[in-house]
């Protein structure tokens, strides 16, 4: 069967598009939405230690707040356990 490159780089072209992914659905993603909380949750807990350390800060405040750092990074990592799993699944399934 010969197949024309004319042909197949004009069905290429109009597939393309329908392919490509739009930078307003990567911004307003539930994934991005959910990295950059957990972005926001370091950082806070990260000014809330070092306020601690000057005396600005009640150690109830960093109490909860390296409480809430430690169930963020813990769900991320449970997160990155789920879908490594989910990768050597779909690695193991036969061809």
């Amino acid at each position: 069967m010969q197949v024309q490159p004319t042909v197949v780089a004009r069905a290429y072209a109009a597939n393309r598009p329908a392919t490509a992914p739009s930078p307003s659905d990567s911004e307003g993603s539930t994934f991005g939405q959910a990295l950059s909380g957990f972005v926001d949750t370091l950082q806070t807990g990260e000014r809330t230690a070092m306020a601690s350390m000057t005396g600005d800060a009640d150690p109830h405040a960093l109490v909860q707040a390296l409480a809430q750092t430690e169930l963020a990074v813990e769900t991320a990592v449970t997160v990155r356990d789920k879908v490594v799993e989910a990768y050597q699944e779909i690695l193991r399934m036969p061809v």
